[in-house]
């Protein structure tokens, strides 16, 4: 077979009526200070320009209500996302938490924030926008080889490190930050026992079945008749197991391979491959002389000098449970 391994007061002037008093004055010529004798005229001083008044700043207690007004509905959608369950809830949470957390950034941009304030403010909105970005991109998406969420969330420390540290900056200056980010998982590797069985409806009959896994991937190798699971077992990298009273039909045999086996989902969650031989595995039962005769077959999942097995890749959703 193939192994298959399996992205931001101008200046005041005064308004009213001006009042201009005549007097008959004497004129007097006033010097120039200059050598020619000449009559110069005086020069008027000039008239000294209002400082302007600053700009109003905004109430710190305004701009408070303004945050928890502004982020408690983001405080609400991340809370959601802890509570979720794996799967479609928890993509549906996830999906709500990016768009609160959008929109709050959009609204702290706009916001009027005091002097101190401003620059942590278009902080916290620009972490914000990324976060919103990162919880998109970690949706699982429903398919059955997926990541965890909160393993993809958590692989990208610079998201939640830029809110919390910009929160942390406002926090800081007085200005408290009421948010609680959404929780993170490490990566698993979950693994079973060689030869256990994921499923077994029940085998009676004389046939023999060993499957050996040379690769360096855990697989799970599954056999079918027609659209009914006969049996599947685990198999560790490098291992070997041995399937006996495979009952008498024709099978297909259909493996995956991965990282880290999901029980509930029956599928691994990351490097996942999913495939089928191209030839059945025929199991008959014959009576001959002095005996019963039966069949004994071996599969290998792993490229081998002289192999004769050739393999198909399956799309996810086809793959049998």
């Amino acid at each position: 077979m193939t192994n298959t391994r399996t992205r931001r007061s101008g200046r005041g002037a005064a308004v009213g009526t001006a009042l201009v008093v005549l007097l008959p004055l004497g004129l007097t010529a006033c010097g120039t200070g200059g050598d020619d004798g000449k009559d110069g005229a005086g020069t008027p001083s000039a008239v000294g320009s209002p400082t302007p008044s600053p700009s109003p700043t905004v109430d710190p207690a305004v701009y408070r209500r303004t945050l928890d007004s502004t982020l408690g509905p983001v405080d609400k959608a991340f809370r959601a996302v802890d509570s979720a369950k794996e799967g479609k809830a928890l993509d549906q949470a996830i999906a709500k938490a990016a768009d609160s957390a959008r929109s709050a950034a959009a609204l702290l941009e706009s916001a009027e924030a005091p002097e101190d304030a401003v620059d942590g403010t278009l902080s916290l909105a620009d972490s914000l926008r990324g976060l919103s970005d990162t919880l998109t991109d970690s949706q699982a998406g429903g398919g059955r080889c997926a990541t965890s969420p909160r393993v993809e969330l958590g692989s990208d420390p610079t998201a939640l490190g830029g809110v919390r540290d910009a929160a942390g900056t406002l926090s800081g200056l007085g200005y408290p930050v009421h948010l609680k980010l959404p929780r993170t998982e490490k990566a698993k590797n979950r693994r079973l026992s060689t030869g256990s069985f994921i499923k077994d409806t029940g085998r009676s009959g004389l046939g023999k079945l060993t499957v050996k896994n040379g690769t360096d991937s855990d697989a799970v190798v599954t056999l079918t008749r027609g659209k009914k699971t006969a049996f599947t077992v685990y198999l560790r990298k490098g291992g070997s197991s041995t399937v006996r009273s495979v009952n008498n039909g024709t099978y297909t045999v259909y493996f995956t391979m991965g990282e880290d086996w999901n029980s509930a989902k029956k599928s691994f969650t990351r490097d996942c491959s999913f495939e089928k031989f191209d030839d059945p595995a025929d199991f008959h039962t014959r009576q001959v002389s002095g005996g019963t005769q039966y069949d004994v077959l071996t599969f290998s999942l792993a490229k081998s000098i002289g192999g004769n097995a050739t393999t198909t890749g399956v799309p996810q959703e086809d793959f049998p449970s």
